[in-house]
């Protein structure tokens, strides 16, 4: 195997089960790899908002003068967006050594196309000389691939009902699994406000340092400041003043404050100046959460696909203010709760665009028609399905008004289906509006 499509084609065929969750396969390969990451390691669980709490804590870390490296999950448009070693996205040269160094050590272990590709990712950063590895879980935490790994300090952020067959149909019993990635007598921040009480009690339970919002740390808006400004304070350090995080959404303010706990939590040893807090917030960016995409009309991208991910992305688009009409290009995993993604979003939206999307696991475009039909009440609403993500946009674009606006939302396959193609370049304004 030569090239990283050959490595790729590979971990999907070794292993029987798509997702086959627990640690033993894993722990026994990285035992035979030597596989130890040699900096401290943040480790990011929880149903909503990790990929927004990897990139403010990468964004941040960098501007410390710290030597980073992230691994993330699912890839938008490319595999090697998964691992960006000192704020750059990985390139194929420096995958390839993990891939071979995972295969010669498995033996006769089959491993799942992610334990293989963690493995891989976590030995390619390991050879980098990184000062701090931000790991974010896969699915769960207790029996993630990711697990295999100590966290130096874990971060919990929104715990909500998502893959209920595999995690528990509660959020108590979701939230003791995302629980796993704690360990004794290291700090673990949770940035849900309200978390279940097993996320606590786990906590307590096995000796963790325990961050609580409201508790061991606080932000509020800066007085006079809505929307503009906001202040935070923890054990020890304060900051105030600082601009709003760079991603956009209310939600994003939630994850800014546990990621500002963590960083407080590893002060000593990684210490970041508030300098670095400031411009690192600031500069902070992630395809694909709540990504507004400049012109006539407004676009906007959100890989949303839950029932709290889309409760949060409504009322981010609430805040938008008025636009006369909303299209929305919706595709998502067959899964997923639809009958609540599509009765949060319907109020909003006036024209529906369904897609299919390139993979078996998908629903179909006319499967979630049939839901959208047995659960709206309204009658003024157009209703289209399409073959492909790129189709159902270019039909909302050629519907649309200059003063409407579109959302693309659902599946990571949604919004890379888009993004494949580059950022869509919309019309620009016309001179004199």
């Amino acid at each position: 195997m030569k090239t990283l499509a050959d490595w790729l084609a590979h971990c999907e065929q070794l292993h029987p089960k798509t997702i086959d969750m627990g640690l033993a396969r894993s722990q026994e390969v990285a035992r035979r790899m030597g596989l130890q990451p040699g900096c401290p390691v943040i480790t990011v669980a929880g149903t909503n908002g990790k990929g927004s709490t990897c990139a403010m804590l990468e964004s941040i870390l960098l501007q410390a003068g710290y030597k980073v490296g992230v691994y993330s999950s699912p890839h938008l448009v490319h595999f090697e967006e998964r691992c960006r070693i000192r704020g750059e996205i990985a390139t194929e040269a420096q995958l390839l050594p993990g891939f071979e160094a995972v295969e010669a050590a498995r033996g006769d272990i089959s491993l799942s196309y992610f334990e293989f590709t963690t493995l891989a990712i976590v030995a390619a950063m390991s050879q980098a000389q990184l000062d701090v590895m931000v790991l974010e879980v896969g699915l769960g935490g207790r029996l993630d691939a990711v697990n295999v790994f100590d966290a130096d300090c874990a971060i919990i952020t929104s715990i909500d009902l998502d893959h209920t067959e595999l995690l528990g149909e509660t959020r108590e019993a979701i939230g003791l699994e995302k629980a796993g990635i704690m360990r004794p007598r290291s700090p673990v921040v949770v940035s849900d406000p309200v978390p279940p009480k097993s996320v606590i009690d786990h906590a307590e339970a096995i000796g963790a340092d325990l961050w609580l919002m409201g508790r061991d740390y606080r932000f509020l808006p800066a007085p006079g400041q809505e929307r503009q400004q906001w202040n935070w304070s923890g054990r020890h350090k304060r900051y105030s003043s600082l601009a709003y995080p760079a991603l956009r959404g209310a939600n994003q303010l939630a994850n800014a404050a546990g990621v500002l706990a963590a960083l407080e939590a590893l002060h000593t040893r990684l210490p970041v100046t508030a300098q670095a807090v400031r411009v690192g917030l600031g500069l902070v960016t992630l395809p694909g959460r709540f990504q507004i995409v400049p012109g006539q009309p407004n676009l906007i991208l959100d890989v949303a696909h839950n029932p709290h991910a889309v409760a949060a992305l409504a009322e981010n688009l609430d805040a938008m203010g008025f636009f006369p009409t909303t299209h929305a290009v919706f595709g998502a995993m067959g899964d997923k709760d639809f009958a609540a993604i599509l009765a949060r979003m319907d109020p909003l939206v006036e024209r529906w665009y369904f897609t299919d999307l390139p993979t078996p696991r998908a629903a179909k475009a006319d499967q979630l028609e049939d839901v959208w039909r047995a659960t709206t009440r309204r009658k003024d609403v157009a209703v289209q399905s399409f073959g492909d993500p790129q189709q159902a946009l270019d039909a909302a674009i050629a519907a649309a008004q200059p003063t409407d606006r579109i959302v693309v939302f659902g599946s990571f396959y949604t919004v890379g289906g888009i993004l494949q193609h580059g950022t869509p370049r919309m019309p620009a304004p016309h001179a004199g509006h």
